[in-house]
């Protein structure tokens, strides 16, 4: 504390490792396309180690007028990240209808923060292995359900399907959707703003067929009244 310079350097190498290790972290889920990338995590790892620094740091047993303050608890800011950092990763996860999407950000979110304390706190060793083993289980499990499940699964997809057609026809091409697909996650009907006479439906479903988005369209252009249809494959996260 007394060589304020070696304790400055110390603090720079803290944060900086932080940066480091929250932009890798950050930068698969860039990569992946999910609702927290790069400056996310990146921001939520170093958040947590200046908390920790300043909880380690910023508060002193002696005032000014040399009074002794008693025991420090220097846990006490830290304690609240893991607290804090529930509401950011509350944020990202979202539902539809009985699917819930967002977990694995939010769990990312968890692990940046994890970081980030390790850092402030001088555990870098830790925190390189806490990425290391981060990124690995993200890569890797995707890679496992991709690849290595049993081949029921192996042409599995989740797809999201978006048709606008006539007010007429709605209930008709709703009802056959509803019998059509048994692995249906979530489906909504609702009236285009834009245009009065047409209505919107959006589903949401597993399907296992060999070429599902070809499949699909053929499967809607025998409708008629159908104006659009837009099928994606729905990524979660």
């Amino acid at each position: 504390m007394e060589a304020s310079g070696i304790f400055d350097l110390t603090i720079i190498i803290r944060v900086i490792s932080a940066l480091l290790l929250g932009f890798a972290v950050g930068l698969e889920r860039e990569m992946t396309n999910k609702y927290a990338g790069l400056r996310t995590n990146i921001l939520v790892c170093l958040g947590a180690c200046v908390f920790t620094i300043i909880s380690i740091y910023g508060f002193p047993a002696i005032t000014v007028t040399s009074v002794e303050l008693g025991t420090r608890d220097t846990a006490r800011v830290a304690a609240q990240v893991v607290t804090g950092i529930g509401f950011i990763g509350g944020g990202t996860v979202l539902r539809h209808g009985a699917t819930v999407f967002g977990l694995t950000t939010a769990a990312t979110l968890f692990m940046s923060a994890a970081i980030g304390m390790a850092c402030g706190a001088g555990m870098y060793d830790l925190a390189i292995v806490a990425t290391i083993v981060s990124i690995i289980t993200l890569v890797s499990v995707r890679f496992f359900e991709k690849n290595v499940l049993t081949s029921s699964t192996k042409n599995f997809k989740r797809l999201k399907i978006s048709l606008n057609c006539l007010n007429s026809n709605s209930n008709e091409i709703y009802d056959h959707i509803v019998d059509k697909f048994p692995n249906l996650k979530e489906i909504s009907k609702k009236q285009n703003k834009s245009e009065e006479n047409m209505t919107k439906i959006v589903v949401i479903t597993d399907v296992t067929c060999r070429k599902p988005i070809q499949t699909l369209y053929k499967e809607f252009q025998k409708f008629e009244g159908i104006e659009s249809v837009s099928v994606q494959e729905f990524c979660e996260g």
